[in-house]
């Protein structure tokens, strides 16, 4: 008997380590990254503050970055494309962290997620190089002269 119950206690650690435990950071995320073309979306770049990994669509969090589906003028068309290709290249650059500040999802259903290398966040960095605002909680107007 006394056999028996190590057997299960056994059983029970390596079943309760094997359960994904909920945290607020996950661990670091590597993947190579291009921009999302027409099909199907599982590792890919969208826009500034949009992208799928692994069948998973998540929105930067922290930061808005000008539209490039439905730009309101020339200007917002073009810094937001800078702001994509940037993206590709920060995701590129090494493994990252996603962390959850706040909601976990948006009411379009993409995963709400702060992303971060090294402790800094990469939506900081696009902001220090004039591609992104902080996510004030609307859309900021990249047109204004």
């Amino acid at each position: 008997m006394k056999i028996q119950a190590s057997f299960f206690a056994a059983s029970l650690t390596v079943a309760v380590l094997a359960c994904p435990v909920p945290s607020f950071a996950e661990k670091p995320k590597a993947s190579l990254f291009s921009l999302c073309a027409p099909g199907p979306r599982i590792t890919c770049v969208v826009d500034g503050d949009t992208f799928w990994l692994d069948g998973t669509k998540i929105r930067i969090a922290d930061i808005n970055t000008p539209e490039t589906s439905n730009p309101s003028c020339a200007a917002e068309a073009e810094l937001g494309m800078r702001a994509t290709r940037r993206l590709v290249e920060l995701l590129n650059a090494g493994p990252f962290v996603l962390e959850v500040q706040g909601r976990e999802t948006d009411r379009y259903g993409r995963a709400l997620r702060v992303v971060t290398r090294h402790g800094k966040s990469l939506g900081a960095v696009l902001e220090a190089e004039g591609l992104a605002e902080h996510w004030k909680g609307r859309r900021g107007n990249w047109c204004e002269a």
